[in-house]
């Protein structure tokens, strides 16, 4: 970590605890600054924020009152899942005080260089298949994000020897200024967040805050079989790195001939990937071109894509129970998540979907549902699925709420072969805190069929 002291004697409002908000408390108080952290949680002995006063750090807890601005703060550490029409925030504004999240403090006290992934699909397999290439190829990497550990914890321990792979949301890259990762992958854009965003223009500006401060001497390694991304590409000042699914040429990594080429390199044979679903070709395409332009050998991609299988909660194998194989696709929050699984797939499909209600329909979905067996729907958005099946003619499977149920009921109506994917095309905090609690909810009850 860098030895500097741009931090001391500041008074810095964190907004925000959850993970982020505590590392970056106790990351700035270490430093020397006047840390006062506002969460909307009452503080009690089971929280974070008591932890942080113990430490002598300020909390104020049960709420976010205006008048918490009144100790001039110089700068707030925002929270990302904090909108900012948040009453704190639209009055800091108002006031000039500087907005950042927790990523813009990790990058100014890092001495290693950053990767940064982000897009609307697909960031989590793709960061850990280019941490496992680097990693495999000798070059100290070190993971960060919404991935692994905080960036302020993992920043600590950093040295110029080490590359930190971060994978980054809209929300996190709102709130940055000085942020320059060395390496920036775009892995695609479609409607997501709005909830949050409100316009999907939005939502692509803060995207694209990842290539905000890079220059020539950086990469943007950009998926451009995505028009959205095609047409922005102008717009980015540093040296562009194309992938291809289905336009090879001889300037990017892509696929011919059921093989995947660097330039004009052959990297390995299609079929000697083990990581399943074809949706996942273009986060391998995306891996591959940052693992070369970090001088990752042919021999260190060949081992990682011969090894590597997924990630939790992302098509995760969890078992076969009288010939009915369960994947856990958890982290799938979005309809072009869960499109993509279904695809993955040839045999019969029992799906399982719902989950938090941000406004959108399920139309987007239609055609993907053509090719399941039947659907179960619960949560919040049930209904809305439901009459997306409707307009498939797919089988619904309803249930009231719970997702305990809807893994008895999608395994009571399955047959031999079938495939059970829990993949909720969803946000999980209708009932859940995170897709982790949901996706090992699901594990568990799948568990519990075989006793």
């Amino acid at each position: 970590m860098k030895n500097i002291d741009i931090y001391k004697n500041k008074n810095v409002l964190v907004l925000g605890i959850a993970k982020s908000g505590f590392s970056v408390s106790k990351l700035l108080f270490k430093l020397g600054a006047n840390v006062t952290v506002n969460d909307y949680q009452v503080v009690n002995e089971d929280s974070l924020g008591y932890q942080l006063q113990k430490m002598g750090i300020e909390v104020i807890g049960g709420g976010h009152p205006l008048s918490i601005l009144d100790s001039n703060f110089d700068f707030i550490v925002k929270n990302p899942g904090i909108p900012y029409t948040n009453e704190i925030l639209i009055e800091a504004e108002k006031r000039r005080i500087p907005i950042i999240t927790e990523i813009e403090v990790a990058y100014q006290l890092c001495e290693a260089p950053f990767i940064s992934i982000s897009g609307s699909n697909g960031k989590t397999t793709t960061t850990t298949l280019i941490f496992e290439m680097l990693k495999e190829g000798g070059k100290k990497p070190l993971i960060a994000g919404n991935i692994g550990e905080v960036a302020c914890e993992v920043i600590q321990e950093a040295t110029s020897d080490n590359i930190i792979v971060t994978e980054l949301s809209s929300f996190q890259l709102l709130g940055i200024q000085e942020f320059k990762p060395k390496y920036a992958l775009l892995l695609n854009i479609f409607d997501a967040h709005l909830d949050y965003h409100k316009t999907k223009e939005n939502y692509i500006e803060a995207k694209m805050q990842m290539f905000l401060n890079q220059d020539s001497s950086d990469y943007a390694i950009l998926n451009i079989d995505d028009a959205t991304i095609n047409s922005l590409k102008n717009n980015i000042k540093s040296e562009i790195i194309p992938f291809s699914l289905h336009n090879p040429n001889f300037n990017c990594v892509y696929v011919n001939d059921s093989t995947l080429f660097y330039k004009k390199e052959k990297i390995i044979d299609l079929s000697d990937i083990v990581l399943p679903g074809s949706h996942n070709l273009e986060n391998i395409l995306a891996a591959v071109s940052v693992a070369k332009l970090c001088d990752v050998s042919n021999d260190a991609i060949r081992t990682v894509l011969s090894s590597f299988s997924g990630v939790q909660h992302r098509l995760q194998y969890v078992g076969t129970i009288n010939n009915r194989k369960f994947y856990n696709d958890s982290k799938a929050t979005n309809i072009l998540a869960t499109s993509k699984a279904i695809g993955a797939f040839n045999e019969k499909v029992i799906l399982i979907a719902g989950g938090l209600d941000r406004g959108n329909s399920f139309d987007d979905l239609v055609d993907d549902l053509k090719n399941v067996k039947a659907i179960v729907c619960y949560g919040e958005t049930k209904e809305k699925l439901k009459e997306a099946a409707q307009k498939a003619n797919v089988d619904i499977i309803e249930v009231s709420y719970n997702l305990v149920d809807a893994v008895k009921i999608a395994y009571s109506k399955s047959s031999n072969d079938d495939i059970i994917l829990f993949s909720p095309a969803c946000a999980s905090w209708d009932q859940f805190a995170n897709f982790e609690q949901r996706g090992d909810m699901f594990i568990e009850e799948v568990n519990k069929l075989e006793v």
